[in-house]
């Protein structure tokens, strides 16, 4: 691609002042506007990602799915969303960024209504499908349209520093929605409120929003296209179910194949195609790479987090799930200071001892989670609350910038869908592996009370839940479901000793699980740290196409 398409100079770092020769948009307060728009888009997908959790119980009473079924519910937006993020963003490139963004939101309000009225299960997977696709058209076209509407570096970077704490806040203030929407309304409810917010988004975006597309677009790579869908919907879908049932179940062995040959197809066309969806030589640069690397561990580690602390809070300490909401609060706060803060450590420190200080920040976090026990003490969730909200603040924020800088603008869309591409990737790598060896570490550690029948043995075996009231039909927030048959079915002094060990083994589990979490962070900051030396210039855009 020609320098000349290039409305901002290439690897404009992060904090960097001055505007470049080019159209700019019209004034400052429709550039503002454009971004409280995208970040509404972008906190409306954040919190569906996580609200979803709380309703499963009401709609399991409601609907009576069969344990398969719950688990589609809970998994096809995922696999669906994480699948079509490369070519939605490539289509937005092409079609336009906001006619993309206004026709998702339309379809996400219509997706969501039907999910909230859906009378039996099959119909409410099929809508959590719609929603997926909906919710793709959606991620990459917010940043790519920020991309192409902040023409100044300074403007531009502050623009995506917020709407990267916007995200990473909405997966704190989902179980806090879901928590007050269910305490007086049917579980439909928590999908419902979709509509008036997308209602807004359209509303204000058709006179708002400018449009912008790549002039050029070439020839669309339709087999790229096939091949990236196919491939990050079959890993995904074995990751989850890998980790979940087993890597040897058959279905899980068809994924893995599928899905590693689907995306190796996938990369080899690219590095071969003159139209290629994204250009793969950008990931031989350190810098960038780094900066995807720290976006998916961000989101590995933060993903991980929510789900540890969302059941934490309910099943060990016994809190009810808006209070429990409530209480991961602190965590978005600080979230959004620390992209808050990214701008201007970044003009002090540079981008390569900030990235790496998130990081280390996070891992910290992570690391003062140990001292916690089966007791409620909040005042020592705070500090560790607060280290990884900070970190992750300024590490999305930072990275998020770095992968769209090194697109030229016409690729806003690919920049974006490489950016969530990476975050949906880590989330759901984060919540598979992390789940794992939490619920690993809980049945080593169980120590159970003699007398129990082996139904209950095997309930409390199975899950925390299990062992807190019995049957279990497994949501990846961890909530229990059905009727006594474990703890609740013992007599009351072995419930109250299943109980506790119970506890006991869980609180075991997160405390190796966050030390994994903080190895992980720990390593990538001290890749990053020798990695992104000498890189100030390195992560610039492409001139190849």
């Amino acid at each position: 691609m020609s320098p000349t398409r290039q409305e901002t100079a290439p690897g404009t770092p992060l904090g960097a002042t001055g505007s470049t020769p080019g159209p700019r948009p019209a004034g400052a307060a429709r550039r503002w506007a454009t971004l409280a728009i995208a970040c509404l888009a972008a906190l409306l997908l954040a919190v569906d990602g996580t609200v979803l959790t709380l309703a499963v119980p009401a709609l399991t009473r409601s609907l009576h799915p069969t344990a398969n079924q719950i688990l589609w519910i809970a998994d096809v937006y995922g696999f669906v969303l994480g699948g079509l993020l490369v070519t939605m963003g490539t289509l937005g490139d092409r079609i336009g960024r906001k006619r993309l963004l206004l026709t998702g939101a339309t379809a996400f309000a219509a997706a969501s209504a039907a999910t909230a009225f859906a009378p039996d299960p099959a119909l409410l997977i099929a809508a959590r499908a719609a929603l997926g696709v909906a919710g793709a058209t959606i991620m990459p076209s917010t940043l790519s349209i920020l991309r192409s509407t902040f023409t100044d570096p300074g403007e531009r970077a502050a623009a995506v520093a917020v709407w990267s704490t916007t995200s990473v806040a909405g997966f704190a203030l989902g179980p806090i929605v879901g928590g007050l929407l269910l305490a007086h309304f049917w579980w439909g409810s928590v999908f419902l409120v979709n509509v008036p917010v997308c209602a807004v988004v359209v509303l204000a975006g058709l006179p708002v929003l400018s449009e912008s597309r790549d002039p050029r677009p070439g020839r669309l790579d339709v087999p790229g296209v096939v091949l990236s869908i196919v491939g990050m919907v079959a890993a995904v879908y074995a990751v989850k179910e890998g980790v979940r049932g087993g890597p040897a179940r058959p279905d899980v062995l068809a994924a893995a194949v599928l899905g590693v040959g689907g995306l190796v197809l996938f990369a080899r066309r690219q590095a071969r195609s003159a139209d290629a969806l994204i250009d793969l030589r950008l990931f031989r640069r350190r810098g960038y790479a780094v900066s995807v690397s720290a976006a998916l561990v961000a989101m590995f580690v933060t993903a991980a987090l929510s789900l540890l602390f969302a059941q934490y809070f309910q099943l060990v300490l016994g809190w009810s799930q808006l209070r429990s909401g409530l209480a991961a609060l602190p965590g978005a706060v600080t979230a959004v200071l620390g992209g808050a803060a990214a701008v201007p450590a970044v003009t002090a420190l540079g981008h390569r001892r900030v990235v790496p200080a998130g990081l280390a920040l996070m891992g910290l976090g992570c690391v003062l989670y140990l001292p916690i026990g089966t007791s409620a003490d909040y005042p020592a969730v705070l500090l560790p609350m607060a280290a990884f909200g900070l970190g992750a603040g300024l590490c999305v924020a930072v990275t998020n910038h770095t992968v769209v800088e090194a697109f030229p603008p016409d690729r806003a869309g690919a920049a974006a869908a490489v950016s969530e591409t990476a975050f949906e990737v880590g989330g759901a790598l984060g919540i598979a592996l992390v789940g794992s060896v939490l619920n690993a570490v809980y049945r080593a550690r169980l120590a159970l009370p003699h007398g129990l029948t082996a139904r209950q043995a095997a309930s409390a075996r199975e899950s925390i839940g299990g062992a807190l009231t019995g049957t279990y039909a497994g949501t990846s927030a961890g909530t229990p479901t059905g009727t006594p048959a474990g703890a609740a079915a013992s007599p009351s002094g072995s419930a109250q000793a299943v109980v506790a060990a119970a506890r006991r083994a869980f609180v075991d589990g997160i405390h190796i699980a966050t030390l994994g979490c903080a190895a992980v962070a720990g390593l990538l900051a001290v890749v990053a740290l020798f990695a992104l030396r000498g890189t100030h210039q390195e992560v610039r855009t492409s001139d190849a196409r």
